[in-house]
């Protein structure tokens, strides 16, 4: 391979990464989400991809870390606050993955509107809020078990039970799990459908659009190895997390990720994670920074 005279190349232009971060907006004591407080600094900033310490190939050119040529990618941050509702979620977030995306005006008038960009999102992050605790990198959202009420005092959908469901005496609601107890003592003050004369609730969550998805959709991201990075970069409170309380936080994330299968064919590469604070705001740099980093080519976009 002939030598390369680096004072004679530069940098090729490299498209960005343009990421959408969504906190929720207000909801049950909060009059300001403790998520959009982490969330929203983030809005309308730029970060950057260090360049790899290993040599780069440019050209057909072998080019040393020690050459005199940068090549870095940035990554546009936007940000998006989310009600806390079933039907905004299921209005919303569809049109997030569109290409170019459909995005509502921002209900937060200190930040401007997000200007969508033309090949939509490269990743999409979504930030709830749970019980004090070390933060939760969820892995999988789930269809159904949405049995508590929404900032507006509704409920999700009702969804169509089978008629094989229907003749097995066992197609009720399973018992909560130990997150949906966790939020359900946070919500103590919101309504929790109940069972009435000895019945069991109806069946709630994706309907209608969703039939083909599965019951549970796991994100695409390697959460044990983002965690790892997390940990080794000093955010040591964090971990993975199977469950996401089968509230709003579950609810927005199972439908990122089935409208990710639907835009895309394959899983999105979107990642929940509850809690808050400053130390929130940079726990979400640092996995957009590493998210980004770790792909080898763009992002199917979100």
């Amino acid at each position: 391979m002939p030598p390369v005279d680096v004072n004679c190349l530069s940098a090729p232009a490299v498209r960005p990464y343009y990421v959408l971060v969504t906190g929720f907006g207000p909801f049950h004591r909060f009059t300001v989400n403790p998520s959009w407080l982490a969330v929203k600094p983030l809005h309308n900033t730029i970060l950057n991809i260090d360049p790899p310490a290993e040599p780069s190939t440019i050209d057909d050119q072998l080019i040393t870390a020690e050459a005199d040529i940068h090549i870095t990618r940035s990554i546009h941050l936007s940000t998006l606050q989310v009600p806390v509702t079933y039907e905004d979620v299921l209005s919303i977030v569809p049109g997030l993955h569109a290409r170019p995306p459909i995005i509502p005006p921002t209900v937060d008038h200190d930040l401007p509107d997000i200007i969508p960009p033309p090949d939509g999102f490269d990743l999409i992050f979504h930030v709830g809020v749970t019980g004090r605790g070390p933060l939760r990198m969820e892995r999988v959202g789930h269809k159904f078990g949405y049995n508590m009420k929404d900032a507006t005092g509704c409920l999700a959908p009702i969804v169509r039970v089978t008629r094989e469901e229907s003749s097995n005496p066992n197609h009720g609601q399973s018992e909560p799990s130990m997150m949906e107890r966790m939020e359900r003592a946070r919500l103590s003050g919101y309504d929790i459908e109940a069972p009435v004369d000895g019945t069991e609730p109806p069946k709630r969550g994706f309907g209608k659009g969703y039939e083909t998805f599965p019951e549970e959709i796991y994100t695409d991201i390697d959460v044990e190895k983002l965690v790892h990075h997390l940990k080794k970069s000093g955010i040591d409170q964090i971990y993975s997390s199977l469950d996401a309380g089968h509230y709003l936080c579950d609810f927005i994330y199972y439908c990122s990720l089935a409208e990710s299968k639907r835009a895309t064919g394959k899983a999105d590469k979107s990642t929940t994670k509850p809690l808050s604070t400053e130390e929130v705001t940079e726990a979400i740099k640092k996995s957009v920074i590493w998210l980004c980093g770790a792909s080898k080519s763009t992002f199917p976009s979100a």
